[in-house]
């Protein structure tokens, strides 16, 4: 099943039920009128909107033109945004390019931060941020994240597990410039992490079939940085922390409310030999994030050359099935300043 959210002039937007190929959805009003509503009353709620994508699938439910253009991000604001740090790789590279080490508990023990969660970006609204943002390095995030039911408190990993409800993909926003001048000060991410933009829809993990088994998503994440191919990493490989570790995690010292979303990360893959990765122009799996190009450049020429995002540039983060149709729907953004 896959669930979307049509802008509709209020704050939350109307829940729709979104063919499997995306090309067309069924307003559910009747049955929650928002992806929380949806959440909030899962058991009840579910099997109902599942026998509307059987409708639709079968040609008698109503029916109207699904485009993601009219969407907001699946829930566009949300209890809880709580994005992990599952690949290490990403980790290490991108600590080594502010002169940071990486403790080896970083292996073990998942770095988690809490971000804004009150307004998200739709999928398709652009970045905007002041003329003198350049400043700041604009860079985009690939990922994938969870949308999670009632979580107790202590949960464990197969608990975490059972309480994913949806899958969906990640722009994870973030200002490279003022990361390491909020991070000296002891106290976490803040103004260099701004509002993050998800996938058009939320896809439940069963339509993901064998994809989506040991808390993994198993498929390339495309992302294409001015119209050119940037990142095909695999996100299931070099996951250290699954998503039922991820939500473990999060739960150790508080229930999660049902409409909690928790991020992987991002999606970072090593090259077979071990190294860091190579560019998809030389055929390597790339990156999700211009920062981890950059450490690459400066560990190779003594200095990075790629940009991070200035005005006009734009990113699209997809993923595909087998049949090279797209599961989630893009993000796809462009950078707005002044």
């Amino acid at each position: 099943m896959k669930l979307a959210t049509i802008k509709d002039g209020t704050r939350d937007g109307r829940l729709v039920v979104v063919s499997d190929d995306l090309t067309q959805c069924s307003d559910v009003g009747h049955i929650a009128r928002t992806l929380q509503a949806a959440l909030d009353d899962w058991a009840t709620v579910a099997p109902r909107l599942e026998r509307v994508a059987e409708g639709i699938a079968g040609g008698w439910q109503p029916v109207q033109r699904f485009h993601e253009h009219e969407c907001e991000s699946p829930l566009p604001r949300a209890y809880q945004w709580a994005d992990g740090s599952a690949y290490v790789n990403h980790v290490e590279l991108v600590r080594k390019a502010r002169g940071a080490e990486m403790p080896d508990s970083f292996w073990h023990d998942p770095l988690m931060y809490q971000g804004g969660s009150d307004a998200f970006i739709g999928p398709r609204a652009p970045i905007r941020f002041p003329s003198d943002a350049t400043e700041w390095g604009i860079d985009m995030e690939g990922e994938v994240a969870v949308i999670t039911g009632d979580v107790p408190m202590g949960a464990s990993r197969d608990e975490a597990l059972d309480a994913i409800r949806l899958v969906m993909l990640v722009n994870d926003v973030s200002l490279r410039g003022l990361i390491p001048g909020e991070l000296a000060k002891g106290f976490g991410f803040f103004q260099s992490k701004p509002a993050s933009a998800f996938s058009p829809c939320a896809v439940t993990p069963d339509q993901l079939g064998d994809a989506f088994k040991d808390g993994k998503l198993h498929l390339p994440l495309e992302v294409d940085l001015n119209g050119q191919p940037f990142g095909r990493a695999e996100a299931g490989e070099d996951m250290v922390f699954d998503f039922g570790t991820l939500i473990a995690h999060a739960a150790k010292t508080r229930a999660l409310a049902a409409g909690t979303i928790i991020g992987s990360g991002t999606v970072s893959n090593k090259d077979p030999d071990g190294s860091p990765g190579r560019p998809v122009s030389d055929g390597g799996k790339g990156y999700s994030c211009i920062a981890e190009i950059r450490m690459i450049e400066t560990i190779n020429d003594g200095a990075p050359r790629t940009p991070f995002m200035g005005n006009g540039d734009t990113v699209r983060i997809d993923m595909k099935d087998a049949s090279g149709h797209s599961i989630f729907g893009a993000i796809d953004q462009t950078v707005e300043l002044g």
